[in-house]
């Protein structure tokens, strides 16, 4: 019965989705054959449930903009980004850009905390839509499968901020670059400029984080006006030119921390340009 009326729901979405959109979602379906979601739990019908959501915020809410888009490598790719905004829309924006507008649309597999898991009901959720446990082996399967994955090499260093430290790249940690000199995946450095000022945090309570079990909890003064929904700016999403690297995986700390440098400086003159590019953090 349970699943009779989940067919019946997905049915009903379907319906209300535009056919494009659908096909677009059903592209993702091919690698999988016959199977109903790959081996970290991707399904493709999941997703159709939440796109209309997704899409609303995508489309009118954040009004995303995107740049370098179409110049994006076929195959396993690393897509590196800034991490911001207290709650992580900036994943859901950069892989909703690689699904709604991307040529051709695909599943980006977002590499999450370990401490999300932990979350009632998030892990298979999570899951069902791409987004994957961030660990290296997970990570080394995914792009010896031809996937697409997009990491945050600042984790919650980046997403924690108070916003006197807002475009304030952190540090990068080094697991990405050696993934990819071991799997020969070229790396796009992505900037979101948008984040940032969704929730404008101006304190992290830590005493009751720890308490928790969570690595932050940030006020945001605005949260308590917008009844906990982020503010409407404008995202603007900047794709870079495609970094390829050669080298030895294990090597010492000092030469891979020199390529990880020219990721984070690649990223850092995107955020640069788009931040000059922007009239205003709404428009």
């Amino acid at each position: 019965m349970l699943s009779g009326l989940k067919r019946s729901l997905r049915g009903a979405v379907e319906q209300r989705l535009d056919g494009a959109l659908v096909d677009r979602i059903d592209a993702l379906k091919a690698p999988m054959g016959a199977r109903i979601n790959d081996d970290f739990g991707l399904d493709p019908e999941q997703i159709k449930m939440v796109i209309p959501v997704v899409e609303f915020f995508y489309r009118h809410w954040f009004r995303v903009e995107t740049f370098g888009l179409r110049d994006m490598p076929a195959g396993r790719v690393l897509f590196v980004a800034n991490h911001s905004g207290q709650v992580p829309i900036d994943a859901m924006m950069v892989a909703s850009s690689l699904l709604l507008d991307g040529d051709p649309p695909r599943a980006v597999r977002s590499m999450i905390e370990r401490w999300v898991p932990t979350l009632p009901f998030v892990s298979t959720f999570f899951a069902r839509l791409g987004q994957v446990l961030g660990t290296p082996e997970n990570c080394r399967r995914l792009l010896r499968q031809e996937e697409a994955v997009l990491v945050f090499p600042e984790g919650v260093r980046g997403i924690n901020k108070t916003y006197d430290h807002a475009y304030q790249l952190q540090d990068f940690g080094h697991g990405f670059m050696r993934l990819a000199l071991e799997t020969g995946t070229p790396i796009v450095p992505v900037a979101v400029v948008g984040a940032e000022e969704q929730y404008p945090t101006i304190w992290n309570a830590k005493s009751v984080a720890r308490l928790l079990g969570l690595p932050a909890v940030p006020i945001a003064p605005t949260m308590f006006v917008t009844a906990g929904l982020p503010l409407p700016v404008k995202y603007r999403i900047y794709f870079g030119r495609p970094m390829t690297f050669e080298g030895d995986p294990d090597d010492d700390e000092t030469v891979v921390g020199a390529q990880v440098g020219q990721v984070k400086d690649a990223i850092a003159a995107l955020l640069d340009r788009g931040l000059r590019e922007r009239e205003h953090i709404f428009w």
